[in-house]
């Protein structure tokens, strides 16, 4: 991988004057039609994990602190979805969505006058690479205080051959010197300006990337190379938009944890809570924390309350119980869940269906009977998964198909709900101290599990964040201590307990 050296004094030439841009402009290019993929709309309109590709883009920048403003350059005939899309999302720092040209150099001009004179640094991004990370963006603009040009590449896992009319090799490159570029470009405003001056004089002058106008049009200029990621495709082909969505899928967000207690109280004071699967575990460790915030907490299940969540009506009861009591409902939280061992050919009929039942039929049941009074309070809906999602295991066939359709279901629900203003999350930790999880593989050394208070943390942060359509993965810091696991009652059921663990 390459290096980055933007902090050594000597790594460029110094400038005549130390530059000192007013402002850092990203001018995201947004200018494709999606022909390549077959659609009837531009591509970086196409949903992924349940948002539009240019929406989740344009959060990336919207949410990195080294940018300033944002400027979208659209396909033509479309400038007013994006607006839709910029306006129904709340994205402050999106100043313009206008028209792009028929030529990417002809983009790049209009984008260089919709940003202005002034010393501005300027980043170029492809609409359509949704998963550029916060780390890519601050590198880029951190080296432009010392190079006048940056781009962003990967290196080549493939050998390169270079063909000649025929397709016959005529040359084979060194691996080692080659990289596969990426976006974002970045520039100091007046290097890429100078460039394009110059290269108006050129009658064959036809650009597709903006670092190549600097090298060809600024040979001296030395242009900076960041290290992108393999993440960081652009969706051109169709398959390309399958692999998308699975990265988004695997990601694994990041809820903001609040400073202080009084923060907590604050968001979480008069609010509703209705947890499934609330007497042990997760569940249990969950109410608690959010009483001890202020939350009105309502905890059912089958052991407490006789409530059975993959039955409509107790499902129906119980709602309706916590809104008469409170007169709204916020948070619903469905940790229930059950996890059987054993080969799905020797697996009984009664046993299956459980399964069936208990893990999915219920959170879909729960989703339907709560989405009116979560439309009342623009509440959420929270799930839980197992790692076990990403990868059926054997001896846990149903219980994996039963976690990955979970996923599914919460950036669908998301994207149905979106318009209501209901969220829906997924929790994803790994293994974790739960009496589910004792019952089904024994004592297992307490430094190599999650404690299920922390899990109750994570899930509390996701609830009072404005994240929705996410998977958010769970992981033990080193040396986190584990809560004692309380012991399974005699002839308790299984169903009320926490079943977001990983089975292996």
């Amino acid at each position: 991988m390459t290096q980055d050296h933007t902090t050594s004094p000597d790594a460029a030439a110094p400038a005549a004057t130390p530059w000192r841009p007013s402002r850092t402009v990203a001018v995201v290019l947004a200018g494709g039609t999606g022909t390549r993929l077959g659609l009837g709309i531009p591509k970086q309109l196409l949903k992924i994990a349940g948002k539009p590709i240019i929406e989740h883009t344009l959060a990336v920048f919207e949410a990195a602190p080294e940018i300033d403003e944002i400027i979208v350059l659209m396909a033509v005939g479309h400038v007013a979805d994006a607006q839709q899309i910029v306006d129904k999302a709340g994205f402050r720092k999106v100043s313009k969505v206008i028209e792009g040209g028929d030529t990417r150099n002809a983009t790049t001009r209009i984008a260089l006058d919709a940003v202005g004179e002034g010393d501005v640094n300027i980043l170029f991004h492809d609409a359509v690479r949704p998963l550029v990370s916060a780390r890519i963006v601050r590198e880029c603009v951190n080296a432009l205080w010392t190079y006048s040009a940056v781009d962003v590449a990967i290196p080549s896992a493939d050998t390169i051959i270079q063909v000649d009319q025929e397709d016959c090799i005529v040359d084979i490159p060194v691996r080692s010197t080659l990289r596969r570029g990426q976006t974002p470009q970045a520039f100091r405003s007046g290097t890429i300006r100078e460039a394009y001056r110059h290269a108006e004089g050129d009658p064959n002058f036809a650009a597709t990337d903006d670092c190549g106008v600097v090298l060809r049009y600024l040979p001296g200029t030395p242009i900076k190379v960041i290290d992108g990621s393999d993440e960081n495709i652009k969706v051109t082909h169709p398959v390309d938009v399958h692999l998308a969505d699975k990265l988004f899928q695997l990601a694994a967000a990041q809820a903001p944890r609040l400073s202080d207690h009084r923060s907590y109280s604050e968001e979480l004071t008069g609010r509703t809570v209705v947890i499934f699967g609330g007497s042990y575990g997760i569940g249990h460790d969950l109410a608690e924390l959010a009483r001890r915030y202020g939350a009105q907490v309502f905890p059912f299940s089958r052991s407490s309350t006789g409530t059975h969540v993959e039955r409509a009506q107790d499902v129906e009861a119980a709602l309706k119980t916590a809104f008469e009591a409170t007169g709204r409902i916020d948070y619903v939280v469905v940790t229930a869940g059950i996890l059987e061992k054993g080969e799905l050919a020797e697996m009984d009929q009664d046993t299956m269906d459980r399964v069936l039942q208990v893990n999915f039929v219920g959170p879909v049941i729960a989703a339907r009977q709560s989405l009116p009074y979560l439309q009342q309070t623009k509440g959420q809906l929270l799930l839980y998964t197992s790692s076990s999602y990403t990868r059926g295991r054997a001896q846990y066939a149903l219980y994996s198909a039963t976690k990955a359709a979970l996923v599914n279901l919460t950036q669908a629900l998301a994207d149905e709900w979106a318009e209501f203003g209901v969220r829906v999350n997924c929790i994803n930790p790994e293994r974790t101290a739960t009496p589910m999880r004792t019952k089904a593989f024994g004592e297992e050394p307490e430094h190599t599990l999650l404690s299920a208070e922390a899990v109750a943390q994570a899930s509390l942060d996701v609830l009072i964040s404005e994240l929705t359509g996410q998977v958010i993965d769970v992981r033990r810091a080193p040396g986190e201590p584990v809560v004692a696991v309380p012991a399974q009652p005699i002839g308790g059921a299984d169903d009320e307990l926490p079943s977001g663990v990983d089975a292996g």
